[in-house]
């Protein structure tokens, strides 16, 4: 069965009768047409195509790049990274970087309305795998077995799926726009202070400045085990882009960091964290919590501008010395950083995406609301 959605919609996955398939008896497993090197290859803004990396964020997709169609992986397929085991549904035709593999459907009624129940399957039965993995090759994914809904006549059950999805879309942007006025995050309206920040950023003064000299010498955490870790409610972090690097929640007697800190991973990818946490070995804590809340994220951009240049990898990882000796350019006014300017620039390009999101979840819930009934 899928992995457990905590959902009013578990009562539906209950009732369903599961019949086990082979992903090779419902795929195809093909190797890109041609190999673009992400260190190589040059991404575009205004044209070109999808480019997609192993990576475990935005779809998969690095960016967008110009090169010959006739190398164009074909759409309404899956790309899995055959070593991160990373996968998503790509809907329009795209092209590929290393260790990319892709799953064409031998079923006549694969397609967007349906294909996120097959990638729920997918990941459930994947779940064991470990990063780094080199074992995921054309055979073992072919003779991977994933579990599928049946009909009374023993096929796939399609229309239960599409069903399905359409159902959950709905109650998680229903609760989307539950959460986002209990946070009083529907107001999306610039203030006048706001504007102006927008309007004056290319005018902004720069300066560069030595990341400990700002805010101290970095720290790092420690080590734990998978097997020793003891579930709890503190957020680990860890390295990774998957849920923004928190591999578990733990209750084990290790360091807890503050809030309103900034982590960087091995890869030098940095976020801001607004909530208490533990971090392993591969994790560097810059320490921003004395500043405000809006001028630690304006930092945290400024640190990723610096850290995640490419040259860290497995081979050649990020550490706290490393963050110590970082150099990161902020706004500046008499010599100082000038994070008041941050804050508001901040404050005004959340009002911007939160535009965004706010649009979508109406414009879906209103489009989805004649199909299926929302569940409270």
């Amino acid at each position: 069965m899928l992995g457990k959605i905590v959902s009013p919609l578990d009562e539906k996955l209950k009732s369903v009768k599961w019949g086990e398939f082979r992903l090779g008896d419902l795929f195809k497993v093909l190797t890109y047409k041609k190999r673009f090197d992400a260190n190589k290859v040059e991404l575009v803004e205004k044209c070109g195509h999808p480019y997609v990396v192993r990576t475990a964020c935005n779809n998969g997709q690095k960016g967008f790049i110009d090169e010959d169609e006739e190398f164009l992986n074909e759409g309404n397929t899956i790309s899995f990274g055959q070593d991160t085991a990373t996968m998503y549904y790509q809907e329009f035709p795209y092209f590929t970087g290393d260790k990319i593999k892709i799953l064409k459907s031998k079923l006549s009624r694969f397609s967007k309305s349906n294909a996120q129940f097959f990638l729920a399957a997918m990941r459930n039965s994947f779940k064991n795998f470990s990063w780094g993995s080199s074992s995921f090759n054309v055979s073992v994914i072919e003779n991977q077995k994933i579990q599928l809904p049946l009909t009374s006549a023993n096929e796939i059950d399609f229309d239960f799926m599409e069903s399905f999805i359409r159902e959950l879309e709905c109650e998680r942007i229903s609760k989307l726009k539950a959460y986002l006025k209990s946070a009083k995050l529907e107001d999306y309206t610039l203030t006048a202070e706001e504007e102006k920040a927008l309007q004056d950023f290319e005018n902004v003064e720069w300066r560069e400045y030595k990341l400990q000299n700002l805010f101290g010498k970095s720290s790092r955490g420690k080590r734990l085990k998978s097997e020793n870790r003891i579930k709890g409610d503190l957020p680990f972090v860890t390295a990774g882009e998957a849920d923004t690097g928190i591999s578990d929640f733990i209750s084990n007697d290790v360091e807890i960091f503050s809030k309103n800190t900034t982590t960087i991973d091995m890869f030098g990818s940095a976020k801001y964290r607004d909530y208490n946490y533990g971090a392993d070995d591969h994790v560097a804590v810059v320490h921003t919590e004395n500043l405000p809340k809006y001028s630690a994220i304006f930092v945290t951009s400024a640190i990723h501008k610096s850290s995640h240049s490419g040259k860290f990898d497995y081979s050649n990882n990020f550490y706290a010395s490393d963050a110590d000796e970082l150099n990161i350019q902020l706004p500046s006014k008499n010599g100082k950083p000038d994070y008041e300017p941050m804050a508001t620039f901040i404050k005004a390009i959340e009002k911007i995406v939160i535009k965004d999101v706010v649009l979508y979840a109406d414009k879906k819930i209103a489009a989805t609301r004649t199909l299926v009934s929302i569940t409270a």
